[in-house]
């Protein structure tokens, strides 16, 4: 009752607070129990690698691709069904934490049960056809999981949500645009490029992107040159405004949701610290302690001597880090001029002297560094810091990466030429050191607030669950709509292939050889749906698709196109903008 009443007096809260249902609560949020709930997504998640059609073959290229392992029925569903069960014990535990009343008003929970639900009974529909259906609804729905699991992500889905009505405007400018400028592609040169209204508006979208300029306009443009001013009002009014205006519209949703995110967030957990302090208070009669200070490092060692406590002193102030890091840039910069100095040469004349030599200074540098913060802040504090123990971990795999190659090739000596001895040749072994020089200077992004908090807090979860749900929608839908669709001209030979694209057109599918892009399996179909996104060339797919399947297809990527490139991009661009404004609140 004390627990409840000063819950009441800060915050009311929407959950059972019996001591059962808080010792349930304090499980369910435990480390082991989100540790295993994940693990369950992951797993789910990755039975798209596996399961039929199985993405376990060296290559996706339709010419050269052997028949895939596939595994037996009742295998990866078993899986699903442990990963379904997982499923069910956290979808309980949440309605009964909750209670009946906040539950129905959970509309995350009721979609949470309808999706179990299709699910178990698709799975069951699997084995009844002993799993020879080719279509899985269950397979779709997945990313729900995910999804469900990020209170981010729902919030985050809640403002897309609010700015469709927007977007529709937009969506409405552009096809108004299309057809205001399509009109006037009535000549007969422009034949390949708009000779109907579908090929038309696809061409120009194509254009909107940039993919196809200036193919599109060279021949009606080497006819006259007026022409031009058709294709360069479009991409004006396209490219340049309609397209900004999209981030405007998507960034003015998002203006200040991140900052109002990040004060609440910081707010409810100093509330319930409070809370939970006042509760602890009156039920012992202890002397108070700052109720603000969940987690302290480890205290420094104390040393007596008046030397030792100035080495402590200056080798455990932030300056020392600092001169860490610009001796990391100057490692790195000392690299990039040796190596831009070899570029010309071939391996066999290069020599390696400098280089090894500067690599030894540098680690050397960097073990002394560790030890002497180890000796001001004590071996506990020192491995308190993640950015010490990242520090650390690499400084002791460079030094023995270092020794191996002392031990094999000797010290740095003019003449110091690669030569293969061993698993690695020398020029393997102090290529391998410069990476790991180059991926340690990744420690100054705790110094830089913006790269931090965009790489450490809900921003980069949200990014990469959007990233994550979307890819694998879309990649399964593709599995189910195109799958075996794209096939090879004839039984033709990596001998004569080359041969036969002198007489395919320029520019194609098939001349250009995207063959492994195809949506075959899980793997190939994620792989092309990226190279559709970079749109690069994106208008070859389009094209294959449409040709090898139905003219519809181009609703498909264009659909993903607009998902991936167009809103996916613009959100991120919004919340790291957004980034900006929490920099200094946290």
């Amino acid at each position: 009752m004390i627990l409840f009443a000063s819950c009441l007096q800060y915050r009311s809260i929407n959950h059972r607070v019996d001591s059962k249902s808080l010792w349930l609560y304090r499980w369910y949020y435990s480390r082991t129990c989100q540790w295993i709930l994940s693990l369950t997504i992951t797993v789910i998640l990755a039975l798209a690698f596996i399961e039929e059609p199985s993405s376990l073959t060296i290559t996706s290229d339709v010419r050269y691709r052997l028949p895939a392992w596939n595994p037996p029925c009742g295998l990866t569903e078993s899986i699903e069904l442990l990963c379904f069960l997982v499923f069910v014990v956290d979808v309980s535990v949440k309605s009964y934490l909750i209670g009946w009343k906040e539950f129905w008003k959970n509309k995350w929970l009721m979609a949470y049960i309808l999706t179990l639900i299709v699910s178990l009974a698709d799975w069951i529909v699997s084995l009844s056809f002993f799993c020879k259906e080719s279509v899985r609804i269950r397979r779709i729905l997945r990313p729900f999981f995910l999804l469900q699991n990020s209170s981010m992500m729902k919030k985050t889905l809640k403002s897309i949500n609010s700015t469709l009505p927007e977007m529709a405007r937009w969506v409405i400018a552009q096809k108004t645009s299309f057809h205001l400028l399509q009109d006037g592609c009535q000549d007969k040169e422009w034949v390949v490029y708009f000779r109907n209204l579908p090929d038309s508006l696809t061409s120009l979208l194509v254009l909107l992107t940039t993919a196809n300029n200036p193919d599109v306009m060279i021949p009606a443009y080497s006819k006259n040159r007026a022409y031009s001013i058709f294709f360069i009002l479009f991409t004006v009014l396209g490219n340049l405004f309609l397209m900004n205006l999209l981030t405007a519209i998507i960034y003015n949703q998002f203006r200040g949701y991140l900052l109002k995110s990040v004060q609440s967030s910081l707010f409810r957990r100093r509330l319930g610290i409070r809370a939970a302090f006042e509760v602890l208070s009156s039920l012992k009669e202890t002397p108070a302690t700052n109720p603000l200070c969940s987690f302290q490092h480890p205290p420094s060692p104390e040393y007596q001597s008046h030397f030792m406590q100035k080495v402590q002193f200056a080798f455990g102030h932030r300056y020392f880090g600092y001169l860490g890091n610009v001796v990391a840039l100057a490692n790195i910069i000392s690299i990039c001029v040796v190596l831009v100095m070899d570029a010309d040469k071939q391996p066999s004349e290069r020599d390696d002297f400098f280089l090894g030599a500067i690599n030894c200074f540098f680690i050397l540098y960097y073990l002394l560094e560790m030890l002497l913060k180890i000796l001001a802040m004590g071996l506990k504090r020192y491995l308190s810091y993640p950015s010490n123990r990242f520090d650390g971990l690499l400084t002791v795999i460079l030094l023995i990466l270092e020794i191996a190659t002392f031990a094999v090739y000797g010290f740095p000596h003019p003449g110091w030429r690669p030569e293969f001895m061993g698993l690695l040749s020398l020029w393997d072994m102090v290529r391998l050191v410069n990476m790991l020089i180059v991926f340690r200077f990744l420690r100054i992004i705790p110094n830089m607030k913006v790269i931090a908090l965009s790489s450490t807090t809900w921003v980069s979860l949200v990014l990469l669950c959007s990233f994550q749900v979307v890819f694998y929608a879309f990649a399964i839908t593709g599995i189910m709509l195109f799958r075996g669709a794209v096939v090879p001209l004839g039984n033709t030979s990596a001998a004569n292939t080359t041969h036969d694209n002198g007489t395919l057109q320029c520019g194609t599918y098939e001349q250009l050889e995207y063959w492994p892009n195809n949506f075959d399996d899980f793997a190939a179909a994620v792989v092309t749906l990226w190279d559709v996104m970079v749109v690069n060339n994106w208008q070859v797919f389009l094209d294959a698709f449409s040709r090898y399947s139905s003219p519809w297809a181009k609703i498909y990527f264009v659909a993903w196109w607009l998902i991936s490139s167009v809103i996916w991009v613009n959100l991120f661009v919004a919340l790291l903008l957004e980034v900006r404004k929490c920099v200094y609140l946290v």
